[in-house]
């Protein structure tokens, strides 16, 4: 069984990363849309960060949803969303995340591998698995791979982050 293990981590100068800095009107939009405007959906909260993923100078955001049917024992939801226009489309949508989240050095198919913790079976013992890009999308926590040892990357949504509400 796989043990938490998230290694000793070396901050990397990614300078397209930014977090707690103001989410786009447009992004809280889309995930309005996204998520839906029944009465359940207003307590949806998110935590949001925007990373240039594919080293492009195009920010994608890493979305990570809380609350009202987005969490379980394995975690909560992540979406990774990218510009479309003027509004935005999902690229992956990836349930039983835990925080943090990183973005690792490393990549596949010219986008950044993501680092976020999960947990073996939904109740098993914590882990950080590395979410490669297959060219289409991210996978699941579950078929990552096991992270040990020195991983380089940044934490851009850290586990002490506050979330937001969607809906104000």
């Amino acid at each position: 069984m796989p043990q938490f293990a998230l290694g000793l981590l070396i901050l990397l100068p990614l300078s397209s990363f930014s977090f707690a800095q103001s989410v786009p009107t447009a992004l809280i939009r889309f995930l309005q849309e996204y998520v839906g405007s029944n009465e359940g959906s207003k307590t949806t909260e998110y935590t949001a960060a925007l990373v240039d993923l594919r080293d492009d100078g195009t920010k994608e955001a890493i979305v990570y949803l809380s609350s009202n049917g987005w969490c379980g024992t394995g975690g909560c939801t992540m979406l990774i969303v990218a510009p479309k226009g003027t509004s935005f489309s999902v690229v992956s949508k990836i349930p039983t995340v835990r925080l943090p989240i990183r973005i690792l050095a490393t990549k596949a198919c010219g986008w950044h591998d993501i680092g976020v913790v999960g947990r073996e079976g939904g109740t098993g013992p914590l882990y950080e698995s590395a979410l490669s890009f297959s060219g289409r999308s991210y996978p699941y926590v579950s078929d990552g791979l096991e992270l040990h040892g020195k991983i380089e990357g940044e934490i851009v949504i850290p586990a002490t982050a506050k979330s937001r509400p969607l809906y104000h």
